[in-house]
């Protein structure tokens, strides 16, 4: 009798969440999927999405093979190809004339050594994220209310909430397994679910509450809930001037009782905990709308205690650990900026004469330099601009007009790497190896299940690979990705020397 197959702990690919995964593997491409009872983000619960997943590792519709134009190619035609375009570019136009777009899908290695080399040895800051559309406002708002991109909460705050307001979050579908763990607390211990959204959402309908604010009205909602917790002495400042809160309903649509409402369970509750997503960081006001979140937890001291704090949560799986290595442009790396000292301490870290001297170009910026021709030599990883940028029409033009358009991509046919000139074929979930970060900050494990498929190979090595014809060999010798990940985290001991509170040091030599 044959012993049953052992399951292999990794991590869900679909969303922030970050759900442990023990996934068996009973074919050749086939694996059974259940949650990770052991796990802390879900506990062994997983959405539709997660139990699915087995679904997506068939190789129909795979790039198996390095492409040049629609011929197949070897790695090292293709890699030559790369690196000789690269370096062409920075030598004819300067290192700004080259960008990297990455993606929330790519493991922290692969983050981490794409905005090394960009960064460091390119010298040029033009690495941003699709993560850039839908988590800046919130690393902004982070920034300006704490000095740092920090979040303050993890979900055992929400097991210990009174009261939890989501603003802009339709957890109950786009966070199944968090809306999970919030029901229970209502259960538990009868916490109060708000929801603070234009729309009457799935999780609107199911809420306690439901303040419907007219778009845009956040940052106006939650100013007047200060200043009616000023006027009553919840923070030591001036009250409210008069008239405030009638000028502010009338102007965002929010019903003076449910404003009422709202603001009693906010006062009668000091554990409550505030999850912001989407619908919030996806405007020309997101930031404002994140920082007024938090000024209102930091002035009526509703932060660090358990149960309490404003909750940022991320849409892709390591949208986090890209904010973390530094994979935006208006970064250096591991939440470090370019001020002298800063730039010194990563210079000498990495070893570098060429590091960037400043920020780069966002991505709605760097798809105009595209456009424009100013980025001749463009690297997009694991995501697909032409569908998902705004504008997709001109983001389509750019890249039609991009002199050396490099894709690595898991998918042969996307509409994006119909432009590219050179495509090459990374590796997908069941086959990465590597970490990714939650939206709570936990580091967990993604493990391969199945060996690569044809020709297919990791971001981080193919980068190396690239880097080293480059002539930088020295700075990407690595031979494994732990001994990526152990880089970094031994990088964050500067981030603690600039007073920032990321510290992963204690990890620089885990196994």
């Amino acid at each position: 009798m044959s012993a049953a197959p052992a399951s292999i702990r990794t991590t869900c690919a679909y969303c922030g969440v970050g759900c442990g995964i023990a996934a068996t593997v009973t074919g050749e491409r086939s694996v059974t999927i259940k949650g990770d009872s052991s796990h802390p983000a879900n506990f062994g619960k997983l959405c539709s999405k997660g139990t699915h997943l087995g679904e997506t590792v068939a190789l129909e519709g795979r790039l198996l093979h390095p492409m040049i134009g629609i011929e197949r190619a070897g790695w090292s035609e293709a890699l030559d190809l790369v690196a000789g375009k690269m370096r062409d570019c920075i030598e004819t136009h300067g290192p700004d004339s080259v960008a990297f777009y990455v993606s929330g899908q790519l493991l922290t290695e692969d983050y981490y050594v794409a905005n090394k080399l960009l960064k460091g040895f390119v010298g040029t800051s033009n690495i941003d994220t699709n993560s850039r559309l839908c988590m800046a406002s919130a690393v902004a708002a982070h920034n300006r209310a704490f000095g740092e991109d920090v979040v303050p909460c993890t979900y055992d705050d929400l097991d210990e909430a009174d009261l939890i307001l989501l603003v802009g979050s339709n957890t109950a579908w786009c966070h199944p397994v968090i809306w999970q763990r919030i029901e229970a607390a209502r259960r538990n211990r009868g916490t109060k679910i708000v929801v603070i959204d234009p729309r009457r959402t799935e999780t609107a309908e199911q809420a306690d509450l439901h303040v419907a604010v007219a778009p845009d009205g956040d940052v106006a909602l939650f100013n007047a809930l200060l200043c009616e917790m000023r006027t009553w002495g919840l923070v030591k400042s001036a009250p409210a001037p008069e008239g405030f809160w009638d000028s502010i309903a009338c102007e965002h649509g929010i019903d003076p009782g449910t404003f009422a409402k709202l603001l009693d369970l906010v006062m009668t509750h000091d554990r409550m905990v505030t999850v912001f997503s989407m619908g919030a960081n996806q405007s020309a006001s997101g930031t404002d709308k994140g920082n007024a979140i938090a000024n209102l937890h930091i002035a009526t001291g509703r932060i660090n205690l358990p149960g309490a704090g404003p909750f940022s949560m991320t849409g892709q799986p390591n949208a986090m650990g890209g904010r973390e290595v530094g994979g935006l442009a208006n970064m250096l790396a591991c939440h470090l900026g370019f001020s002298v000292a800063e730039r010194a301490d990563v210079a000498e870290f990495w070893r570098t004469d060429r590091l960037s001297a400043g920020p780069g170009l966002k991505a709605v910026d760097l798809f105009r330099a595209v456009h424009d021709g100013r980025i001749k030599f463009l690297w997009v990883m694991a995501t697909n601009p032409a569908v998902s940028m705004p504008d997709a029409g001109f983001v389509r033009e750019a890249l039609a007009r991009c002199e050396t358009l490099v894709v690595s991509e898991v998918i042969a046919d996307t509409d994006t790497a119909r432009f590219a000139h050179v495509r090459l074929p990374a590796l997908g979930w069941g086959e990465k190896d590597g970490t990714v970060t939650n939206s709570e900050r936990r580091i967990s494990r993604q493990r391969a299940l199945f060996a690569a498929p044809g020709e297919a190979r990791a971001d981080w090595a193919i980068i190396a690979d690239v880097a080293t014809r480059m002539g930088y060999d020295a700075a990407f010798a690595w031979k494994s990705v732990a001994d990526v990940f152990r880089e970094y985290a031994a990088m964050t001991a500067l981030a603690v020397k600039h007073g920032k509170v990321l510290d992963l040091t204690a990890l620089a030599r885990i196994s």
